[in-house]
């Protein structure tokens, strides 16, 4: 059987000292290092000159805005964006001939990193029952297939169709219109594991579940405050935004348990005067929280501000703002009155100084933007935590006014769009109404399966066809093992990809790899040359056209894909024209027009050189709860007590990694090298437990009478709290449990698992 984990070998550990700032001419040599090793040089550079354009196509990395203005016309992206290009333009080629020569198991052994790099698949394979190897297959008879097991399924709840935060605007649209004619609401996607906490804690306290900035905001704030957040390494860009905040004069304060170098210092690689200068300091306060005591921290700092407006009412919180548009203010500042401000700051283990200096800098902030990212959003209490830090900026009416507001950083480039248009397994009555009325069909309404209800749907042999448009399923899910188990009991399992990944070495009884185009590479269709559209993280819709000779010349997109599986499985029982939406984008946009509030005139205003804006209520002080009100809430404080010999892990990625794509085996920022499987553990926790620099350990959590192990892994000392330990995902993957999730997200619980470590003796 294959290797449902990543093989447990270790590479040969290599610890240096850590950067102390991020970018500058490293970050451009290594990105011009991975483009020249793994693609065309021309092509690259060609494609480098074409990301993050406005007449280009958007970087398939993160959601990061681009500049609504003037662009840079030599490098409008950064070390990750190109890493980006060089892994899905790479010149390498998983050819049939490849997998003929590679079994199952033998794919099965290869590292997360050597399946990536194997280059771009360029036929659709079928892995038929009890084969060894995949075989090609036509795409006519993959349709086939699927159609066939979607059809004879005895219910459309028992298939499960998966989204990754990669797709277009359009692709997604019409996969969510296709599973909902199927007669299915089971759309889980990327965003049930990072933001869903954001979506679920904001929709509640401000009216909208994204967040509320322009990339102009963070230009002008008084103050940003950056929590549970590694821009460095997963975000790059930004450091960009920050550098302009303190060109201007703002402030930061830096909230996160690892003092991640990104940070601490940019060094602008396009500005010759800032290279000399080594760079620019980020962080003027760094509070280094223990793991998933933000709570603590805020509201610390939120008590102390509240003693400070009881002095003089008016001097500290905007009182003016606060009772025009919020509600919950009297029961939060009782709250507040009953709070143990001891209590809070012995929780987040900061000293009480820092504390009242960061309470200082937001008592002198008119304009307070705070960011945040994953590390606030993967813990069992995230969505209370999240209203939390609205509360913050509640109280200083830095909520829909220039330079302040909330900013969920979000992760693959277009996941926010894919929400936007339709994907997710909750269907809102308005698009219900919408669809029903556009294409003469009667949507579902029973709830869909999220990603942790489809793996325990598929693992309890209640999902039997699973279909992932983009993404690596099993190694971005928590609980590898069990995930595992219940891919392997569908009897079909199909993968639209552009690369080979370990959810296709993991599989049903058949499986299939249907290999879609790049975002970098040119999609001719019947009616000429198209185009897609993403939405980034400050909800800005915008064109993305391909410059590159696709991989193979037997690709399709992903919206042709679709619609051939559509008209393949839905035959005479969906009157939608998928062969015209296949073969002109426009028709699918007119649709999304249609369908979708906010995108009136899509064809016309997506072809405006920067896009365009979806509405966003809570930038104009309109808050889309049910009392127009922005909600002041109530939570209680973090709880995390360990046993002895118990730590709290947090999976992190490393700065050769996005996501689950592994781009090489360095984390050069931290100092590690050529190793992934390693424990980062505070200097005092190792003596304590008898560990020295490189011992080897396993690690082992139990949830509910149940023990998930991960071996294998080398011990490094790092700057992290005592009792927190970090490790790198997918790797530790298997320890984040199926059975503890983050309260009404479901999001699992990645950030902050109780795990024990045993050494092991040679």
């Amino acid at each position: 059987m294959p290797n449902e984990l990543t093989p447990e070998r270790l590479k040969g550990l290599e610890l240096r000292e850590p950067y102390d700032y991020a970018a500058g001419i490293s970050g451009v040599k290594v990105s011009l290092q991975h483009v020249n090793e793994y693609m065309n040089f021309g092509e690259g550079m060609h494609a480098l000159l074409k990301l993050n354009q406005k007449d280009g196509f958007d970087c398939p990395g993160c959601a990061w805005p681009d500049p609504d203005g003037r662009r840079s016309p030599v490098a409008e992206y950064c070390e990750n964006g190109a890493k980006a290009i060089a892994e899905e333009a790479t010149k390498n080629r998983a050819t049939p001939e490849w997998f003929a020569q590679h079994s199952i198991d033998e794919l099965g052994d290869m590292t997360d990193f050597e399946l990536g790099k194997s280059g771009r698949i360029t036929q659709p394979m079928y892995l038929a029952p009890g084969a060894t190897h995949y075989t090609p297959v036509s795409w006519d008879d993959a349709f086939g297939i699927i159609a066939n097991e979607l059809n004879g399924l005895d219910s459309p709840d028992e298939a499960i169709f998966y989204t990754s935060g990669r797709a277009s605007n359009e692709a997604a649209f019409l996969y969510q219109l296709f599973v909902r004619q199927f007669g299915t609401n089971n759309l889980p996607d990327c965003s049930n594991m990072c933001h869903e906490s954001t979506g679920t804690a904001l929709s509640k306290v401000i009216g909208i579940g994204k967040g509320t900035t322009t990339l102009q905001d963070l230009h002008e704030a008084d103050l940003i405050i950056m929590l549970g957040q590694n821009p460095g390494t997963n975000h790059p860009r930004q450091l960009s935004a920050l550098k302009t905040c303190k060109d201007n004069g703002g402030r930061i304060i830096s909230v996160n348990p690892l003092p991640e170098t990104g940070l601490m210092r940019f060094v602008d690689p396009q500005d010759p005067i800032n290279i000399l200068k080594r760079g620019t300091k980020l962080t003027d306060l760094f509070l280094q929280v223990r793991i998933n005591e933000d709570m603590s921290l805020v509201r610390a700092i939120c008590k102390i501000l509240w003693e400070k407006e009881k002095e003089a009412p008016g001097t500290v919180f905007d009182q003016e703002f606060i009772e025009q548009h919020t509600a919950g203010y009297e029961a939060w500042t009782n709250m507040l009155e009953a709070t143990d401000l001891e209590q809070c700051i012995s929780g987040c283990g900061i000293d009480r100084d820092q504390i009242e200096e960061a309470a200082g800098l937001i008592h002198g902030s008119e304009k307070i933007v705070l960011c945040y990212a994953m590390g606030l959003t993967q813990h069992e209490n995230s969505v209370d935590v999240i209203k939390e830090m609205v509360n913050l900026l509640l109280l200083k009416g830095s909520i829909g006014k220039p330079g302040a507001g909330i900013c969920p950083v979000r992760g693959h480039s277009n996941v926010q769009g894919d929400r936007t248009v339709g994907v997710w397994e909750k269907l809102k009555p308005e698009l219900r109404d919408a669809l029903r009325a556009h294409f003469n069909f009667e949507p579902p309404e029973k709830d869909g399966y999220d990603v942790v209800n489809s793996i325990k749907a598929m693992g309890e042999g209640r999902a039997k066809v699973f279909f992932g448009l983009g993404g690596n399923f099993l190694s971005a899910t928590p609980d590898t093992v069990y995930t595992a188990k219940g891919l392997r009991q569908c009897k079909l399992t199909v993968h639209i990809s552009t690369k080979p990944n370990r959810s296709h070495v993991v599989h049903g009884e058949q499986a299939l790899i249907l290999p879609c185009l790049g975002r970098t590479e040119t999609d001719i269709r019947a009616q000429g040359e198209q185009f897609v559209s993403c939405e980034n993280s400050m909800g800005v819709v915008q064109m993305s056209k391909g410059v590159l000779k696709p991989a193979g010349e037997n690709l399709r997109s992903e919206v042709a894909i679709i619609c051939g599986l559509a008209s393949k499985t839905l035959g005479a029982r969906s009157q939608v024209q998928w062969k015209d939406m296949s073969n002109d984008y426009d028709n699918v946009r007119d649709a999304i027009a249609a369908c979708v509030p906010g995108f009136e005139r899509y064809n016309e205003r997506v072809r405006e050189p920067a896009g365009f804006y979806l509405p966003n209520g809570p930038r104009n002080r309109r808050f889309g709860t049910e009392d127009g009100k922005a909600h002041f809430t109530v939570s209680p404080l973090s709880c995390h007590i360990l046993e002895p010999g118990e730590y709290l892990m947090m999976t992190v990625r490393s700065h050769d990694q996005y996501n689950t794509t592994i781009y090489g085996m360095h984390d050069r920022y931290r100092g590690i090298h050529n190793e992934r499987r390693i424990v980062m553990m505070n200097k005092a926790d190792m003596a304590e437990a008898g560990l020295s620099t490189g011992d080897k350990v396993n690690l082992s959590s139990e949830y509910d009478g149940e023990t998930r192990h991960a071996r294998l892994f080398q011990v490094v000392p790092y700057s992290i709290p005592r009792g927190n330990i970090g490790t790198y995902f997918p790797e530790a993957n298997t320890l984040v449990p199926i059975t503890r999730t983050a309260r009404g997200s479901n999001t699992p619980i990645s950030k902050s698992v109780r795990v024990r470590i045993t050494a092991l003796t040679d």
